[in-house]
């Protein structure tokens, strides 16, 4: 209705009108504050063993010794690794280890180095 009104970020739609602070949309009756910083509900934020927020990209160091399934090998406590991304569910690390390849990793069981 009005162009200097944002569409929705529900359902995008442009019939959105203002009530006070917050903005309406008709269609979804979806109520947000336009002053309002957004936050992605969707995004994982994961912590290590020891509470340090984690993010992408970050260099992290094994706090046990893990036995890697379907093979012999150990990796070894102090083992580093680098996220890559997360992931959601019981593995929730998806990174690069030294001296091995890609692997799931629980966030429980590495701490940033």
């Amino acid at each position: 209705m009005s162009a200097t009104l944002p569409a929705c970020p529900k359902c995008a739609s442009e019939y959105v009108y203002q009530d006070q602070n917050l903005l309406i949309c008709p269609e979804c009756a979806h109520e947000w504050d336009p002053n309002q910083v957004e936050v992605d509900e969707d995004a994982i934020v994961l912590k290590d063993a020891v509470g340090n927020l984690l993010a992408e990209g970050d260099k992290v160091t094994v706090v046990k010794d893990l036995k890697v399934k379907g093979t012999s090998t150990v990796i070894k406590v102090g083992t580093k690794a680098t996220i890559k991304r997360f992931l959601p569910g019981d593995h929730d690390i998806d990174c690069k280890v030294d001296g091995s390849s890609d692997m799931l990793l629980k966030s429980s069981v590495v701490k940033k180095a």
